[in-house]
Formats: structure tokens, C-alpha cells, sequence
């Protein structure tokens, strides 16, 4: 439970920094664009990706921020934005949650390819330039959430509503792990990112709970197996299997990508 409160603790967090925008201390703008502490530009590089092929323009300060955002993901947290930033996990969370309860667990309505996410970050990149329209950073689910959340409203909860759905009756972790584009920019950016989850086959002893609260089950591929790092970027650091490991075989740590790659 220790990195679940932790997660829950920042992303209430930023919601509240992001509700006191009227403060030069605070947040102000939203998930995709905004300014820190009145002079820091932070961006989505994915919504700036979006942006520019919509414009073809670059805008030097969005740009000096989509950088600052992504270099910290991509050289450090990896893809921790979907598990410590985003307000759609606490909703896909919740609604694991519930499917497990209820013993839908074990029940899809409908199998989805494992790559469909990035089939539609890339079509959401190609109509972007084709239609001159940022596609995603409009419908977005996640905007639209956080704008909720923060300012009230009722079109937020029919989508919340519509997410929690999908994900607790009909395919678990649909959203996060099989459709959003933003997870799967994450996902191919932080191949290469610091922070990994490590793994000791001699301490573990296979009861392999981890394999069982994992929302990306894929990258926990040498539990049982091998001594080896979470390499893949599709891990979002999340901590579950670290919280439920009572062997110590898993947990944090900043690798050193050098003796990585002698391996």
C-alpha cells in the first residue's frame, strides 16, 4: 500500500496545485501546457507534437517546455506520468478494483491486439497534420477529467463514467494499457530512463503475486526466470508489485545504463 498512497498523494496533489492557479506558487494552465512557479513552461510533448504538425509552426517557449517534461520521463522517471500524474488511474484503479471484487477478473468481453495503442498514437499523429487539428489534445478524456476534478461539471463524469465501465465489465485496463496514445508515447520514450524496477530470482519464491496486480503484465516477463531489470518502457512504475512482494525480490532502483547494456 506504501506507493499506492504515495501515488494518490501526488496526484491530489497537483489537482490542488493546479486549483490555486491564482497563486504565483501554483500550477496554472493544465496537463498539457502549463506554467511553474510563473516563469517555467512545462508541456505535453506529445500535445506539442500534435501542434506543430497541426500549425507546421514552432513555438520556442512551448518547445524549451515539452523538452523540460520529456527529458525528465525519458532520462529519469520513465513512463511514471500514467501512474503518478494522470487522474484517469485512479479511475481505471478503482475500477480494477471493483472488476476483482465482483470476480470479473478472470472475464473479457473482447481480446485488443497488444500494439493498438500505438496504431493509435500514429493516427493520431498522421490526422493531426492531415486535418491541421491537434486530434487528440480536443476529445482528450484526460483533459476533459482533470477539468472536472478540478472545476466541477457534469460532462467529466459521463466520461469518467463511460472509462470505469469499459475497464470493470469489459476489458481490464482497456484505457491505460491497450488504447491511450499518451501512454504509448511514454512507453517508447523511457526505454532508456533511470528509474527501473529491479528483480533477485534468489530471493524470490514464486508466488508470483506480483504477475497478479501488474497493469502491464508483459514487462514482468522474467519473474521465476532470471535476475533482470524492467527494461521495457511499457512499465509505468507504479509500485504494485513492489508492495505486494513479501520477499524483497522486487523493488526501486536508479540503474546504471552502462553496465546494463554490458549485460
Amino acid at each position: 500500500m506504501k506507493y499506492l498512497i504515495l501515488r494518490r498523494m501526488v496526484q491530489f496533489s497537483i489537482l490542488v496545485l493546479f486549483s490555486f492557479s491564482m497563486f504565483d506558487f501554483a500550477l496554472k494552465g493544465n496537463l498539457s501546457s502549463s506554467v511553474l512557479f510563473s516563469s517555467m513552461p512545462l508541456s505535453d510533448p506529445f500535445a506539442y507534437i500534435q501542434l506543430v504538425l497541426a500549425s507546421l509552426q514552432v513555438d520556442l517557449i512551448a518547445l524549451s517546455g515539452a523538452l523540460i517534461v520529456f527529458l525528465f520521463y525519458a532520462i529519469f522517471a520513465g513512463r511514471a506520468f500514467c501512474a503518478w500524474v494522470c487522474p484517469v488511474n485512479i479511475i481505471t484503479d478503482f475500477a480494477y478494483y471493483i472488476r476483482v471484487k465482483l470476480r470479473f477478473n478472470q472475464t473479457k468481453i473482447f481480446n485488443v491486439h497488444k500494439n493498438l495503442r500505438y496504431y493509435v498514437m500514429g493516427f493520431v499523429l498522421i490526422f493531426s497534420f492531415l486535418f491541421s487539428y491537434p486530434v487528440f489534445e480536443e476529445f482528450s478524456y484526460i483533459g476533459i477529467i482533470q477539468r472536472g476534478l478540478i472545476f466541477g461539471g457534469i460532462s467529466w463524469l459521463f466520461i469518467a463514467l463511460i472509462i470505469f465501465c469499459i475497464d470493470a465489465f469489459f476489458s481490464p485496463r482497456f484505457i491505460c494499457s491497450h488504447f491511450c496514445p499518451l501512454g504509448a508515447f511514454w512507453a517508447l520514450s523511457s526505454h532508456f530512463s533511470l528509474l527501473k524496477v529491479r528483480y533477485n530470482l534468489q530471493k524470490c519464491t514464486r508466488c508470483y503475486k506480483c504477475l497478479g496486480v501488474c497493469p502491464e503484465k508483459q514487462v514482468l516477463w522474467m519473474i521465476g526466470k532470471e535476475n533482470q531489470n524492467v527494461k521495457s518502457g511499457e512499465c509505468i512504475r507504479c509500485g504494485k508489485c513492489v508492495d505486494v512482494c513479501e520477499d524483497d525480490a522486487l523493488g526501486f532502483s536508479i540503474i546504471n545504463l552502462r553496465r546494463e547494456n554490458e549485460k
